[in-house]
């Protein structure tokens, strides 16, 4: 049995919650922050993340052939190159080999958002990951009936 029952009135739920208010907020546009947790979400494989991420994207208008290519960004043609940054920053840091993330990727994404902005999609990508480790050490179930953030 897991506990999911009552994870939202814990104090780390909270803290983390505090935090995507942040994120929600910032400058980072809300189109990079969702396609990130999604890629993020599906790279971890946290079905109730990818689940949850992909109704956000729908919410925010997303067309059903970007979501269905988030995972396959590099070879299809959808999305801006500021997309494609933060993709691939988002795809180095959650991998995070002996080497960390190569200097070309933070460049790239460096030429593509000033550096508070930066940051702050740096922090999207730890938080989604966080909240990746939870869906799945949790067992949390995608679908009706799911707890929302």
């Amino acid at each position: 049995m897991r506990l999911t029952d009552d994870i939202t009135s814990t104090p780390v739920y909270q803290a983390m919650s505090r935090i995507e208010a942040f994120l929600a907020s910032s400058t980072l546009p809300k189109t990079v922050l969702e396609l990130v947790k999604l890629r993020v979400s599906q790279m971890n494989g946290c079905a109730f993340c990818v689940d949850m991420h992909s109704h956000d994207l729908k919410k925010l208008g997303e067309a059903d052939e970007r979501l269905w290519a988030v995972a396959v960004w590099r070879e299809a043609p959808f999305f801006t190159d500021q997309e494609r940054a933060a993709l691939d920053l988002a795809e180095a840091a959650t991998r995070l080999d002996e080497h960390g993330v190569p200097d070309e990727v933070w460049d790239t994404a460096a030429k593509h958002f000033d550096s508070e902005t930066l940051f702050t999609l740096v922090a999207a990508i730890a938080q989604i990951n966080a909240w990746n480790r939870y869906g799945v050490t949790l067992r949390m179930v995608p679908g009706p009936g799911r707890s929302r953030r």
